[in-house]
């Protein structure tokens, strides 16, 4: 049975001790953003007062008052090749956590997305009688569906972001709740285009192309590349009356993106383009249209109903692997949530720079397209909107004072 955090009984004033704590983990700066909510909301709940959170996070969560044990960084990466390489780092953080948290126990492990680490450490501390709970439920609807006998060996409870979710492991067995999107919450319905230009700076009447190639070193390598070609293809065809703006996701992605933006504006000394520091949900309220790697940042885009390219790119292994486990025939979050082909994906061998230009700018000659799309999100934003901080509070409160 589905615990309700809408509609249990109501709990027992909480008996927590001075050093009772739960352990959290997020692996990468979506993790930390969703994250964040959650633990100002654990703060807030009279059931969990006192409560202290540690492990391993971003500066969003430390900003709540979270304690990061390891710093993120090393566990943000993506794809088979990748991990590969940072391998020997991350299990070194997992073995080090899973000692550390079994000899001071918490009272329950929350692990915020990145399951390729957080289900390993989950199984372990599941098996030692520690409750966990997973926040984000790993994509097990867009690939084949071994891994639910995995996750079901791993966690007591799965909260969910997507209503579609709870059905399947209600199914295999697994607690389950829906709470939501945190970002339905934090971004308005209807957004502040003209502000969030002004606060660009961008000249009135201008069009204006938010481009965001990722938020790891191994996207920007991949990725960036080609996204800064696409602006000189954008620039040549518009030639005037068209801006970018690039916001670089973390300071250590701050050279590389520099040094393409230098190249660009070498070849093209007329391109108008803003690099930003963070900001992308700036970037996006003020944009015309996005360029896009795929990614939790396509949620976003979609949230504030912008008309999007989505791209992507791995090496060719990881391509050749995940294309033997894909079923679904997306891989962007707005196409998924909407079941069809709603924005355009341009992935590998596809994502040239004059493709991925001539798809930008198509939204940008089809006003009547891009209304009915933006319609779409509005819709799709209200199926989101939940009190998602709330929920996930509640449940952990259920778990803990169980």
């Amino acid at each position: 049975m589905t615990l309700s955090p809408l509609h249990s009984a109501a709990l027992p004033a909480n008996h927590l001790t001075e050093n009772a704590y739960l352990a959290c983990v997020a692996g990468e700066p979506s993790g930390d953003m969703l994250a964040a909510s959650v633990l100002q909301a654990i703060q807030e709940s009279s059931e969990l007062a006192g409560l202290k959170t540690r492990g391993i996070g971003g500066p969003k969560m430390v900003a709540t008052g979270f304690e990061a044990m390891w710093p993120m960084e090393t566990l943000a990466v993506r794809g088979y090749v990748e991990a590969i390489k940072q391998l020997p780092a991350i299990l070194s953080v997992r073995n080090a956590l899973i000692k550390e948290l079994s000899l001071h126990p918490p009272k329950a492990f929350l692990g915020i997305d990145a399951p390729d680490f957080n289900l390993g450490v989950e199984k372990k501390l599941k098996a030692a009688g520690i409750p966990t709970i997973h926040f984000i439920s790993p994509s097990i609807w867009a690939w084949r569906g071994g891994r639910i006998k995995g996750i079901k060996e791993s966690v007591d409870h799965m909260l969910c972001i997507f209503p579609f979710e709870t059905a399947i492991y209600e199914k295999a067995g697994i607690k389950a709740t829906y709470v939501g999107h945190p970002l339905a919450s934090s971004i308005p319905m209807v957004p502040d285009s003209s502000g969030a230009k002004a606060k660009l700076n961008i000249q009135t009447g201008n069009a204006l192309v938010a481009v965001l190639p990722g938020s790891r070193q191994s996207e920007i390598n991949l990725i960036g590349p080609g996204f800064f070609d696409a602006i000189a293809q954008m620039f040549i065809q518009y030639k005037q009356g068209i801006e970018f703006v690039v916001p670089v996701a973390t300071p250590a992605l701050k050279p590389a993106i520099q040094a393409m933006a230098k190249k660009l504006l070498e070849q093209h000394p007329g391109i108008i383009l803003h690099l930003l520091d963070g900001q992308a949900s700036l970037a996006l309220e003020a944009a015309d249209v996005v360029l896009i790697a795929s990614g939790t940042a396509t949620l976003e885009a979609a949230l504030w109903k912008k008309p999007m390219v989505i791209s992507y790119k791995v090496p060719a292994i990881t391509a050749w692997i995940m294309k033997r486990q894909a079923y679904l025939p997306y891989v962007g979050l707005p196409n998924i949530l909407a079941q069809e082909f709603i924005v355009p994906e341009l992935l590998q061998e596809a994502a040239t720079p004059q493709a991925l230009a001539t798809a930008t700018l198509n939204w940008l000659d089809k006003p009547q397209e891009a209304a009915r799309l933006k319609e779409r999100f509005t819709e799709m934003h209200q199926s989101l909107l939940m009190p998602t901080g709330a929920l996930v509070a509640k449940v952990i409160a259920e778990i803990i004072n169980d």
